[in-house]
């Protein structure tokens, strides 16, 4: 057992299958969340971290729909796709369509959304783990650059086998195992088990990324001391502040604190988020997309349900700013 007086380090090198990254600390996926207007946005902060796509359906990479998903700049390197998918010879296909612009291959198997459950994709394959083993080996086969593999505890809190399932990817030839410390059941609820991390990182060889709940610096630090992780997957945590990661790396490899970023500057950097979003999508579709992303921004502001109200109503750029001048002021 890992306990938090034996003080883990990380080391600032993560080094998966032939790839040596300059950061132990990456941004993993989330869909409708990390497209690559939030990725350049991340990388403005972190130069180093490794940067994770939305994940690609295999099935639609066959027929070549929902490409904007595929959309990068090269200065997101190092930057890694995100395959879903149940079907082993297809996600073999999606894989080496993919191998060209991207530095690993990542396997969704933990995905609790219930439109991708019923496909039999995401975390539905930590419960045939046959079939999972059958994907990541087919994988492994088909392309020259390392694969990884991001899961959950389990489905449930009676069928928990994050053990038994890490240590199955490992042997089907996966180069590192990202754990989400909840299992499908929870969703997002409840509190991520970083022991349960835990004991991934002391039953297999390959690097485990530890993920969930790590939303400060201090709590990267804590979910490492528990867990014994090789690195940090961060999530949810960066919505509203993208330069969590820069601030995380800052104070692990550093020792230097740096505070979070006042309301003033998180009403910056979302405006600085929108007028991105504007620019790749047009102002319409970029500010109604941004409307998952204002809640977010203004979190813990005095009236932000109000404020919050406001924003999701908004279709121009004019009308943001606007909302945005009344929050500001009414912080005064």
């Amino acid at each position: 057992m890992i306990t938090r007086s034996e003080k883990v380090k990380l080391s600032k090198n993560l080094v998966i299958g032939n790839v040596k990254l300059n950061s132990s600390i990456l941004l993993v996926p989330m869909a409708g969340f990390t497209d690559t207007v939030l990725r350049r946005l991340v990388r403005n902060y972190s130069k180093k971290s490794l940067l994770m796509s939305e994940m690609v359906s295999s099935e639609a990479l066959k027929h070549n729909t929902d490409t904007h998903i595929l959309d990068y700049i090269p200065g997101e390197h190092p930057l890694s796709f995100q395959l879903c998918g149940h079907k082993p010879e297809l996600m073999a296909e999606g894989a080496r369509k993919l191998e060209g612009i991207s530095t690993f291959i990542d396997i969704n198997m933990g995905c609790p959304v219930p439109k991708i459950i019923k496909n039999s994709d995401g975390a539905k394959l930590m419960t045939d783990l046959n079939l999972a083993s059958r994907i990541i080996t087919a994988i492994k086969q088909a392309i020259n650059i390392p694969v990884t593999v991001k899961c959950r505890l389990g489905w449930d809190h009676n069928s928990k086998n994050h053990v038994e399932f890490a240590k199955m990817a490992e042997d089907s030839g996966a180069d590192a195992i990202i754990v989400h410390g909840r299992t499908r059941s929870q969703m997002y609820s409840g509190t991520a088990d970083w022991q349960a991390i835990a004991e991934v990182k002391q039953a297999v060889r390959i690097p485990v990324i530890g993920n969930g709940d790590v939303d400060s610096p201090e709590k990267a630090r804590e979910c490492i001391e528990i867990s014994g992780c090789d690195g940090i997957g961060i999530g949810r945590g960066i919505l509203g502040e993208p330069g969590l990661i820069s601030r995380i790396e800052k104070f692990l490899f550093t020792g230097e604190p740096e505070p979070a970023p006042g309301f003033h500057i998180r009403l910056e950097t979302a405006l600085l988020h929108t007028q991105m979003e504007i620019d790749y999508r047009g102002e319409e579709a970029g500010v109604r997309y941004m409307r998952k992303f204002f809640a977010h921004y203004v979190k813990n502001v005095r009236h932000a349900c109000k404020y919050r109200f406001d924003l999701v109503r908004c279709t121009t750029l004019a009308e943001v700013k606007e909302v945005f001048n009344k929050i500001a002021e009414s912080q005064i």
